[in-house]
């Protein structure tokens, strides 16, 4: 898909959505800011802004021509995963604000992951926060930071939007003491509920509480997908899948693979989007079926 399509259906997606993108004014010429690791690894500290800047709010087709094209003035930090993703600084002469920049593409046979996980055609690729991204748009969800593939020191990458007002990871959340659930426990939930079926779909292998981050408003932003998109066409934990948020269960449902084709472009390849397609019939079917016992109040919410 070409930059300006890609534009095209961030902007018509978005402003669907309605979901605020914001950004942070200064000088790329500052000192680094308090970010102290990759997206994956931030923390409350994880915010772009200088201390007391104003956000202005961007449009969809804003962030994205950003992302797309102002220059890269430093590197903050790189992370010490095996994807040695690296937060950058990046300005276009009136705006400033840090992005993730990640160009691993690995494509293995197998792949041992730890001591009691192993994976056959394994793939680790920047591809997929792109995929993640743009299916996300197609879903309705808002929780996913946009993406866009550029080349960064001669190699296709995914240059994603550094994410804004972060106030926690997930392992951060856990250990709360008090309100472990926030202030709106039904609504954490919920968001919690969306991750599952969403990374069922995606068959994401890599969700951990290190890419599952809470805003200050208790939105949960889902993070990093570069191991997702597998081509296995079965759910992998279906008995996560209790509950779905009601317009996404309607979008989802709505899917096709030429719709899908023509959004992720060269992001995914045929067969991905046949078992993307494949797991979003199991998923349909397991969902439906828990509606008919349960009944449709029970199993299907809106996130207010």
């Amino acid at each position: 898909m070409s930059a300006m399509r890609a534009i095209g259906l961030a902007v018509v997606m978005c402003g669907a959505i309605g979901a605020p993108c914001l950004a942070s004014l200064g000088d790329a010429r500052e000192a680094p800011s308090a970010v102290e690791g990759a997206q994956g690894t931030a923390t409350a500290a994880a915010t772009a802004a200088a201390p007391g800047a104003v956000r202005p709010v961007l449009t969809a087709a804003e962030m994205e021509r950003f992302l797309l094209n102002a220059d890269i003035k430093a590197t903050i930090k790189v992370s010490k995963g095996v994807t040695k993703a690296r937060q950058v600084r990046m300005s276009d002469g009136q705006l400033t604000h840090d992005a993730q920049v990640q160009d691993v593409d690995i494509s293995m046979p197998f792949f041992q992951v730890d001591p009691k996980h192993s994976e056959v055609n394994f793939k680790d690729s920047y591809r997929y926060n792109i995929a993640a991204y743009r299916l996300s748009l197609l879903l309705g969800l808002d929780n996913v930071p946009m993406s866009v593939e550029r080349v960064v020191d001669h190699k296709p990458s995914a240059v994603t939007w550094w994410l804004d007002d972060v106030k926690m990871e997930e392992g951060d959340r856990k250990k709360l003491k008090t309100q472990p659930y926030g202030p709106n426990p039904v609504r954490t939930l919920g968001y919690l509920s969306i991750m599952r079926v969403f990374d069922e779909l995606i068959q994401n292998r890599d969700r951990n509480l290190g890419n599952m981050m809470w805003s200050s408003d208790w939105k949960l932003w889902m993070i990093d997908h570069t191991r997702a998109f597998r081509l296995g066409k079965d759910l992998l934990s279906p008995k996560t899948v209790e509950r779905c948020e009601r317009s996404f269960f309607a979008k989802m449902k709505e899917l096709n693979a030429p719709q899908v084709t023509e959004v992720m472009g060269k992001t995914l390849t045929k067969d991905e989007i046949a078992a993307l397609i494949a797991r979003r019939d199991a998923l349909v079917k397991l969902i439906e079926g828990r509606i008919a016992e349960f009944g449709e109040d029970k199993i299907l919410f809106t996130i207010s």
